[in-house]
Order: C-alpha cells, then structure tokens, then sequence
C-alpha cells in the first residue's frame, strides 16, 4: 500500500470519526430529550383528545412524558454499571 493510500485511509477514518462523535453527541443531549418530550407529550394530548376517555387530558399526558425522562435518567446508571462488570 503506498503512502497516498494510507494518508487518504487516514483521512476517511477521521471523517468517519468526526460523525460518530457528532451522532453519540446528539444522541445524549438535552435538546434532543427536550424535544422527544414535548413530540411524546403532544401525541400524547391528541391520543386522549380523540378518544375522549380522560378527564383531565393535560395532566394525564404528562405521565409518559415523566416516564420518558426517568427512564434516560436511570438508563445513564444501569449503563454505568453495566460498563464497570464489563
């Protein structure tokens, strides 16, 4: 393998790097969770909304909204965990 090749290899691997931290970033930040809350919350209101089965729509969809969080929550220790016993 010349040099070229491996320097334009190199390359590709820092690239491909470079997206894979953009991704983990995304996936662990606080914009993204915010706003899987207020979509899980909206769906939520609609849901009940149609199907006229609750008495109190806007404090009922809050439930899965505060299950969503509390599960990214104790997910973050479970992993941590997980990865020491690894």
């Amino acid at each position: 393998m010349e040099i070229k090749d491996v320097e334009t290899e190199i390359e590709k691997i820092k690239e491909r790097n470079k997206k894979v931290e953009a991704d983990k970033a995304w996936e662990t930040s606080l914009t993204r969770k915010i706003c899987i809350c207020i979509l899980t919350y909206i769906v939520v209101v609609v849901y009940s909304i149609l199907i006229k089965n609750v008495t109190n729509i806007w404090l009922s969809s809050l439930v899965p909204v505060i299950g969503f969080t509390l599960s990214t929550l104790s997910l973050k220790i479970v992993r941590n965990i997980w990865e020491k016993n690894k």
